[in-house]
C-alpha cells in the first residue's frame, strides 16, 4: 500500500529547501515518502507518486536534493533526499521527497524532536536537550512551538483518526492542551498502524503532517483526509 501525503509550502523563500540555491516558484512543495530508497524509486518508475501542484501528472525521477545532515538518536546521518518532476509538460513543477524521518527545516531526526515533546513535564529542556544531544535552547523552541499550536495539533491529529476509524471514541481530556495533543498523536498513530500499515510513531507524524508538525503558519497547510 502506497501512502503519499504532502504540504504545500505557503511561499516560496530562499532557505525553504536549502542553501544550496533558491526555491523557484515550481518547486515550493515537499513530498513525504519512506525512509527507504529502494520503495522510493519503485514509486517513482511505477508512477505511483502524484504531483501535489497539478493534482494530474505523476512524479518522475529528477536528481537529488542537496544533501543534508540530519542529528539522530544514533549520531548524525548524511542523505540527498530525491527530487521528483510532474511529467505533464504543462506543469512541469519539481518536489523535495523528504523521508518521513524528517520534518521540514529541522536538523533533527523527527525520533528526537518527539522524545523532547514527550518528556514536557518530567524534565527541563536543559535537561532534555543534554540527554539528546542537542542545545537546549533548541528544545525550548520545539516545545514552544508545539505548545502555541497544541488545539490545532489534537483537532488534526483525532480528525484523520475519525476518517480512519469511525468508531474510535474521542480521548478523555487531561486538562493541558499540549497533554491532549500528545494523547491525540498516540490515538491516531494507532489507528493508523492499524488500518493503513505499521510505521514508527513520529514518522507517521511527520507523514500526516507534511513534515510541518512545527510550522507556525496560522492555517497550516497539513495534509487532510478526503
Amino acid at each position: 500500500m502506497v501512502v503519499i501525503l504532502l504540504i504545500e509550502a505557503p511561499s516560496p523563500k530562499p532557505d525553504v529547501v536549502g542553501r544550496g540555491g533558491l526555491v523557484t516558484p515550481l518547486e515550493v512543495v515537499v513530498l513525504i515518502v519512506a525512509d527507504d530508497r529502494v520503495v522510493v524509486e519503485a514509486d517513482l518508475a511505477a508512477g505511483r507518486l502524484c504531483c501535489p501542484r497539478c493534482g494530474v501528472g505523476v512524479l518522475g525521477g529528477w536528481g537529488c536534493a542537496r544533501l543534508r545532515v540530519v542529528r539522530t538518536r544514533e549520531g548524525e546521518r548524511r542523505l540527498r533526499p530525491r527530487r521528483g518532476r510532474c511529467r505533464v509538460q504543462a506543469c512541469g513543477a519539481t518536489h523535495v521527497l523528504l523521508p518521513d524521518v524528517c520534518l521540514a527545516g529541522r536538523l533533527d531526526a523527527v525520533e528526537v524532536i518527539g522524545d523532547a515533546l514527550l518528556s514536557w513535564g518530567r524534565e527541563s529542556y536543559r535537561l532534555a536537550g543534554d540527554r539528546l544531544g542537542v542545545p537546549g535552547e533548541t528544545v525550548r523552541d520545539w516545545r514552544l512551538r508545539f505548545c502555541s499550536r497544541a488545539e490545532v495539533i489534537a483537532a488534526h491529529f483525532l480528525r484523520w483518526a475519525r476518517a480512519l476509524d469511525g468508531s474510535s471514541d474521542a480521548p478523555v481530556s487531561h486538562g493541558s492542551l499540549v497533554a491532549d495533543a500528545l494523547e491525540a498523536i498516540g490515538v491516531c498513530v494507532r489507528v493508523a498502524s492499524l488500518v493503513l500499515a505499521r510505521r514508527a510513531v513520529w514518522s507517521w507524524v511527520s507523514a500526516l503532517t507534511g513534515g510541518g508538525l512545527l510550522l507556525i503558519n496560522t492555517n497550516p497547510p497539513w495534509p487532510v483526509p478526503e
